[in-house]
């Protein structure tokens, strides 16, 4: 992931990170990669967003059937981080 990282680095302006699992590996590897994130770490939410040095990390409960069965994360929900994440990115949306 951290070299992935590194490829991606100039072109990459918003990702997002699927459950607090995948939250808490993604942090440590964004900070190898080069990018600075914030002391103490950000805690996983839904729709948490985080500037790092110009890259918006998003949080999005994970689309487990656990998740998508209870209505934890519901489709409204997850387009919304996707649009946000787009705009962030500077790409189009509808």
């Amino acid at each position: 992931l951290v070299q992935e990282l590194h490829l991606l680095r100039p072109t990459l302006r918003a990702v997002v990170v699927l459950g607090a699992f995948g939250w808490q590996a993604a942090l440590p590897a964004f900070a190898e990669a080069g990018w600075t994130v914030p002391r103490p770490r950000p805690a996983f939410a839904h729709g948490a967003r985080v500037p790092l040095d110009g890259l918006e990390l998003f949080g999005c409960f994970h689309v487990s059937q656990r998740n998508t069965f209870t209505g934890r994360l519901t489709p409204a929900m997850l387009r919304d981080v996707l649009r946000t994440a787009a705009k962030a990115a500077g790409l189009p949306t509808r």
